[in-house]
């Protein structure tokens, strides 16, 4: 196993990869009898690859809002989905994507005004050097045609991803997806590097994060040439979710993006989860690391999950010259990616977000609830951290003793919580932190509820 290094400890790699508040199905006779047989019914029919969430999972079948609701009826504060960004089943959403199924929905194959007057839309909103967008229909398909070209564009197949990050299920992009298998399913042509946490980093002679990270980016690169690897492109998602959600200082990530580009390699922004808003400061997570004319600029952006607010809708957007060798040389086409209807949800969860101002409502409640996140770290040592921006953020628990990760507080919580119907979720390579990324229409009110709960089921 490989020892992972944090202050004052060492711990071996985590046997278990991934979220560890999955319901165990030796549990099943635990639940009421009508659960219990439709869990049974799911893994004979779905097989044991599939997981549910917490100890007694839940059946949804209505949502509406922060709200989701359960098979009799009981009401649920949604803390932790991101997909539907703008709310669980939107009006407006919903109203497009029935308006434009009843119509037409094809590929994009032939001239449609909604693909084009969409991406010019959107493009509208990245740095002037990203200058085109492909559609596929998931953000792991963004990600793996992102690779693609960045191996095509760079001859290169290296490539550099964080220790515990999570970029999709394809093949190859589950292939640098060490948190989903864990360091030993990664193959020879991926390197990892820790995620940049100011708390537990030895900065080790560096002057700041920024230089460590990019230090440590810069040594995976020359590890891939002393192997023989060329290094093709670094990627992370801005905001670190599957690492434990880490984002400050404002601007550490463009050191390491220069050391990439200076070694002939792409930057991939994996705006899947921190885009659209989500972080509050602004519409794209990678947009924070721009400080005064320090500014990052990705040479290829992957989008996904909240772009159709759960209708599945995806792209990579990219400089020009970064396609066009691609484009020359390789045939790419996706039968539902881009198509009539996905295009039409796309349209509806941006004008949503203009229109309804959704980004300005994450930045002022992420900092209500932030702020009240750290007023109870005051009172309970078991949280040594509240991190993140907008509505992401991330709540690090420890045994206050020893500093130690506390994954057994972390699962306490997420199901005692659960039982007092609020929906939360998790991250971090040890499994000990609360990931909370509610839909972006959170208000006081929710933030309230939420804050009060996790006093009591932390008093408890």
């Amino acid at each position: 196993m490989t020892a992972i290094h944090m202050k004052g400890y060492v711990m071996a790699e985590p046997r278990q990869v991934g979220p560890s508040n999955y319901f165990n199905v030796k549990d099943i006779d635990s639940l009421a009898p009508e659960h219990a047989d439709l869990v049974r019914r799911r893994i004979n029919a779905l097989g044991p690859a599939y997981r549910l969430f917490y100890d007694e999972p839940i059946e949804f079948v209505r949502g509406s809002g922060v709200h989701l609701y359960d098979v009799n009826g009981q009401e649920y504060l949604d803390v932790y989905n991101n997909v539907a960004c703008v709310g669980h089943a939107h009006p407006r959403v919903a109203a497009a994507i029935a308006a434009q199924a009843a119509q037409l929905s094809t590929h994009t194959r032939y001239l449609h005004r909604g693909i084009v007057e969409y991406s010019e839309q959107i493009l509208a909103t990245m740095p002037a050097e990203i200058g085109h967008i492909m559609f596929t229909c998931t953000g792991s398909e963004s990600v793996d045609l992102a690779l693609r070209i960045a191996k095509h564009q760079t001859g290169g197949t290296g490539v550099i991803v964080t220790r515990n990050a999570y970029h999709g299920v394809t093949t190859e992009a589950a292939a640098i997806s060490p948190s989903l298998g864990g360091l030993a399913s990664l193959p020879s042509w991926v390197r990892v590097v820790d995620a940049p946490d100011a708390r537990s980093t030895d900065l080790e002679g560096h002057a700041d994060l920024g230089q460590w990270f990019a230090a440590h980016v810069q040594a995976a690169i020359e590890d891939l040439l002393d192997s023989g690897i060329t290094f093709a492109a670094l990627i992370v998602d801005s905001i670190f979710a599957s690492d434990g959600v880490f984002s400050d200082p404002a601007g550490f990530l463009k050191p390491a993006v220069d050391v990439a580009h200076a070694a002939g390699g792409l930057y991939i922004a994996d705006e899947v989860q921190p885009g659209f808003g989500r972080t509050g400061s602004q519409l794209w997570g990678f947009e924070r690391h721009s400080v005064g004319d320090a500014r990052v600029s990705p040479d290829l952006v992957c989008v996904g999950k909240p772009m159709g607010n759960g209708y599945p809708v995806a792209a990579t957007m990219m400089r020009p010259e970064v396609m066009d060798k691609f484009g020359r040389e390789m045939r790419y086409f996706n039968t539902f990616g881009g198509n009539a209807t996905a295009i039409a949800a796309a349209q509806a969860v941006l004008d949503v977000i203009v229109d309804e101002q959704i980004q300005a409502n994450a930045a002022s409640i992420g900092a209500y609830l932030r702020a009240g996140l750290g007023e109870l770290a005051t009172r309970y040592p078991q949280i040594a951290e509240v991190r993140g921006d907008g509505l992401f953020i991330g709540v690090e628990l420890i045994e206050p003793e020893t500093g130690a990760p506390n994954e057994a507080l972390m699962l306490q919580l997420v199901n005692g919580l659960r039982r007092r119907h609020i929906l939360i979720g998790t991250a971090g390579l040890y499994n000990n932190n609360l990931k909370i990324r509610p839909p972006l229409v959170f208000s006081r009110v929710d933030a309230d509820r939420f804050l009060t709960e996790l006093d009591a089921e932390l008093a408890r």
